[in-house]
C-alpha cells in the first residue's frame, strides 16, 4: 500500500542545537534504512520549510503509523497521511 505522507517539524524552543543535530542524524540513517526496506520511495523537501513530502509503502495503515512513530524525530512532528490507491490512468503503476 501507498501512502503520501507531509511531515512538519516542530522543534520547541527547549531543545538544545546538540540535541537537534543528534536527531537529525539519526533520521538520516534510519531514513536510508528504511529506502533500503523499500518502506521510503521518494522524498521532497518544501522550499525554504521545515517539511516534507514523501511516497512511502506499508503493508496497511498499521505499519505506516508504526514505521512513522519510530522515527527518531517523531516527537516534534506533525504528520499528515494520505492512503493512496491505484488509478485506472495511471502510467506508470507501482510494481506489485
Amino acid at each position: 500500500m501507498e501512502f503520501l505522507v507531509n511531515i512538519k517539524f516542530v522543534w520547541p524552543a527547549t531543545i538544545s542545537e546538540e540535541t537537534s543535530k543528534d536527531l537529525r542524524e539519526k533520521e538520516i540513517k534510519m531514513a536510508g534504512e528504511l529506502a533500503n526496506k523499500g518502506h521510503l520511495v521518494r522524498m521532497w523537501r518544501v522550499v525554504g520549510r521545515r517539511e516534507n513530502w514523501g511516497l512511502w509503502r506499508a503493508k496497511d495503515a498499521t505499519e505506516m503509523h508504526a514505521i512513522l512513530s519510530g522515527l527518531p524525530i517523531w516527537p516534534y512532528m506533525d504528520v499528515t497521511v494520505h492512503a493512496m490507491a491505484v488509478h485506472p490512468v495511471d502510467p506508470s503503476p507501482p510494481k506489485k
